[in-house]
């Protein structure tokens, strides 16, 4: 689960720029100011990551060019909506990407690749279902309120239902596997068979 975490924290990273536009805007209530240092967020991230000789994939040149496509369309017509529209485009693209049958093995341990690979699948449409239904909701409230509620709004939707999805996939997956371990001892025991080199599920 580690390395889930770490794909949470890389698409935090992709929407920084979009976060440090929101922080700017409700310290300053300037748009120019905020969009402006935000867009320069966007090319200083690509510019660092370049500088240290690492890959940019291709999710962080969408985030860079969506921010400076709507950080531009934000400076002209000074409506701050469409960069408060920009996070339904990195939800919908993260979702179709989710659609990938088996996508969330890479992040998971052997043991349970091994031991439950079908609730895998089934959480990682889960996961997609969300970025969908995250979308939707984040270009109702951009469209429908003023950005101090999209933002509480947003906020506090993006933390607390990722956060659950993670732990009710976690608790789902360790007690469905361990219950699938105990069964294939049994099973294994009963047959006089060895247990060979299946790894215990961690306590």
């Amino acid at each position: 689960m580690r390395n889930l975490l770490e794909a949470g924290r890389m698409l935090l990273l992709d929407m920084a720029a979009t976060l440090f536009f929101l922080v700017l805007y409700l310290l300053t209530h300037n748009i120019a100011l905020s969009v402006v240092l935000g867009m320069a967020l966007g090319v200083a991230q690509i510019g660092w990551q370049l500088a240290r000789g690492k890959p940019i994939d291709t999710m962080q040149w969408m985030s860079l060019f969506l921010v400076l496509g709507a950080g531009t369309v934000t400076l002209i017509t000074n409506d701050p909506r469409f960069l408060m529209i920009k996070p339904t485009v990195i939800y919908l693209i993260v979702g179709i990407v989710m659609l990938k049958r088996g996508w969330m093995n890479r992040y998971l341990p052997p043991i349970a690749i091994e031991l439950v690979p079908d609730i895998a699948v089934v959480f990682g449409y889960a996961w997609s279902g969300l970025m969908f239904f995250s979308a939707g909701l984040n270009l109702i409230v951009a469209l429908n309120f003023s950005v101090v509620t999209w933002s509480a709004t947003m906020s506090i939707w993006a933390i607390a239902s990722k956060l659950v999805l993670f732990l009710v996939g976690y608790a789902t997956m360790r007690i469905v596997g361990r219950r699938r371990h105990r069964r294939r001892q049994l099973q294994q025991d009963a047959a006089g068979a060895p247990l060979g080199d299946t790894a215990p599920m961690p306590s």
